[in-house]
Parts: structure tokens; sequence; C-alpha cells
């Protein structure tokens, strides 16, 4: 057996996280950590929430860490680990840093097998790149892809885009150019995306589509056939001819792809993904399970 912390285990995510560790055959969940939640028990398991300081890691002896807290707060935790355990910080702080593997299993999975610092990739940037990846060499320019996900992407503190009742029938844009995912999947796939992200009135879940500026005419079967091929064997890619919808993605692990069109040399094509699991806590337990050498789905049902 394997023990396992994590740091920030309030967030919608942290509870994914213990959920999924809690049933993991080969793994103790022996810290959860939450400074608000110190001293509650934590539900369905027989743990209590511990305020757990960067000095106090060492004493916990865990062979592997979380860290699902906000971004720009993991650097003291990591400096206390200081390589005697896998670390896995599902915050953005980590994931330009070329000293760290960029933990997106379905692309990387060599580069992430025995890691020890791993960054969990954002959940749109999950989406974005599994849907691009199979045409990057045949990219006439950036793609587009226009975003739409559940509040529960906006974390736990409070904000418009938490507001169940500002977004009661309403679909909300928000940093319609340079947000951090674009940034994340134009440096990942060293080329150029365009993302336009929006939030809507469901709690999670995420829909892309995404257009394809290609530089030879293509067909919609080409479009299936390629992304099939690619991710053939995949027990967390879903590839379909019809359009995905985002209802039928939440509490699933994976991601599916579909609903290819071609238009000569453009190709839409959209993909879904549940925020929390495949966009988070889900592909946070593959990289654990690369990093500590078991089986990457274990722990996940597919």
């Amino acid at each position: 057996m394997k023990s396992v912390g994590i740091i920030g285990a309030r967030g919608h995510v942290g509870s994914e996280l213990v959920a999924l560790l809690a049933h993991h055959p080969e793994v103790e969940l022996r810290v959860v950590a939450s400074r608000a939640l110190a001293g509650q028990s934590v539900p369905g398991i027989a743990l209590q929430y511990e305020d757990v300081a960067p000095s106090a890691l060492a004493a916990h002896r865990c062979d592997a860490w979380f860290l699902a807290l906000p971004s720009g707060e993991a650097s003291p935790y990591v400096e206390a680990v200081g390589g005697r355990a896998v670390v896995i910080d599902l915050s953005a702080d980590y994931r330009f840093d070329r000293a760290w593997r960029y933990g997106l299993p379905e692309l990387r999975r060599g580069e992430l097998r025995g890691a020890q610092q791993i960054a969990n990739p954002g959940c749109y940037a999950t989406g974005m790149q599994l849907a691009i990846a199979p045409f990057l060499e045949e990219l006439a320019g950036p793609p587009t892809a226009f975003g739409v996900s559940g509040y529960s992407g906006a974390g736990t503190t409070p904000s418009p885009r938490n507001d169940p009742e500002r977004l009661r029938d309403n679909l909300m844009p928000y940093q319609l150019v340079g947000h951090l995912h674009e940034r994340e999947v134009s440096y990942q796939l060293h080329h150029p995306v365009q993302f336009l992200p929006h939030v809507a009135g469901f709690f999670r879940g995420i829909s892309l589509t995404i257009s394809l500026p290609l530089l030879r005419d293509i067909s919609a079967g080409e479009l299936h056939d390629r992304t099939a091929a690619r991710y053939q064997g995949e027990p967390l890619l879903k590839v379909q001819s019809e359009a995905p919808l985002v209802a039928d993605q939440v509490g699933r692990h994976g991601v599916s792809i579909g609903g290819f069109i071609a238009a000569g040399r453009r190709a839409v094509l959209v993909a879904t993904l549940d925020n929390l699991l495949k966009g988070a806590a889900t592909q946070a337990l593959q990289n654990l399970n690369l990093a500590l050498g078991f089986d990457e789905w274990m722990g996940i049902t597919t």
C-alpha cells in the first residue's frame, strides 16, 4: 500500500479526489487537509480534515501528495516535499515549467511513468488538446475553440461565474482573449489556439466546439477515422460520429469526441468531458498510478 495526502480538499476537485482514492485498492488515504474544514469529519471515510502547514508535510511521510490549491499557493508545499515523494499539482503553477512532467497521459504517457513532479492539465485544456492533437500536422492556422463549462469550474469562492441565480437561463462569456487555458494549450502543443470560454447554469461538464483551419480538403469520414486511430485502445477516449452532449458525459471519467463536419479546408468537431473528473481528479489519479507503477486505470471505473 502507498500512502497519499491531499492538500486543499475543501473544493469540488478535492472532494472528487477523496472519493476516488477511498476506493483505490493499493492506496491508503492518510491526510485530507483543509484549513477551512479542519476538525470536521471527511464524508464517507474515517478521517478528519486537518490544517497542514508546509513544515508539517515531512512528519506525515506520505508517498505522494496531491496539491488541490488555488494557483499561486503550491510552491511552499513543493519545497517542503523536496523530492521525497511524488507531487501532483492540480493548479496552473507548474504547467509551463519544463522541469515538471505535464500530466496528459493519452499524449504524454511515456514521460509520466515514475515521475516525481507532475503538473495536472487544466480542464478545458485537456479537451482541447485531445481534440486537436490528431490534426496538428494538418493545421493551416490557429484552431478556434468555443467552450462552455458548468459553474463548478469557477471554484467555491463566490463570484458571478458560480452564482446559480445570475446564470439561470443565461450564458456568461469571460476572458475571451489570453485565457490561461488558451496559453496552456498553445504552449503544450507548440501551436497557437484561440479560445472563447463561457460559463452556463449547469453545475459540471464542458462542451467544446472546435473549428480547425486545414492545409487541404478533408472528409468527415477521415476526421472520424484519424481520431479513432489516434485513440485506439484508450479506455477513457470515446470517438463517435454524432456530436457528444455534455449531459451524457457528466459523472463519467473520459472524453467524448465527435460531430465531425468537413467543409473544404475547414473541419469542425465537438469534445465533451466532466471538468471535475477527466478535467481534474480522474486525470490526477491516472498520473498517480503512472508515477507509482500501478496500472494506469486502477481505481477508475471505465
